[in-house]
């Protein structure tokens, strides 16, 4: 049975202050959606498997930043993409890292990376960017 997503929005980061700017960007935009923190990869799993089994509605996005202690995200996202059920969830990694090599790893698999702001406008962009996602899957 598949799952409908609702308009909720996964964000993985083990930075407190990332969370925070992230939740109100997305708040400030669209009210409406429920934002769901995890602090790294297992707390992530761990979360998405308990809605499976509870048969909730999945997340319309997964935020993941790649940099965190226990399961880092690009061991987190591989997890994700290997569960049939998770398979439709879209992820965008979010994250300071600049290393080519990680921008080219999600690249492979169509997976937008956005390198963390500086600024308020570009966050406020990038959080556009990120609703389209729930948008595009709703209905």
């Amino acid at each position: 049975m598949k799952m409908m997503k609702s308009n909720r929005i996964l964000c993985v980061d083990d930075d407190a202050d990332d969370l925070l700017f992230l939740s109100q960007a997305i708040n400030d935009v669209s009210p409406e959606t429920e934002i769901v923190q995890a602090l790294n990869g297992i707390e992530a799993l761990n979360y998405l498997n308990e809605i499976k089994r509870d048969n909730s509605p999945l997340p319309c996005l997964i935020v993941l930043d790649l940099n965190m202690p226990l399961l880092n995200g690009m061991d987190t996202f591989d997890r994700i993409k290997a569960d049939p059920e998770l398979l439709e969830v879209p992820v965008v990694v979010f994250t300071s890292s600049r290393n080519p090599r990680d921008k080219a790893h999600f690249l492979k698999f169509n997976v937008q990376l956005f390198t963390k702001p500086d600024n308020v406008i570009q966050f406020s962009d990038i959080v556009s960017n990120l609703l389209s996602y729930c948008r595009s899957q709703a209905g």
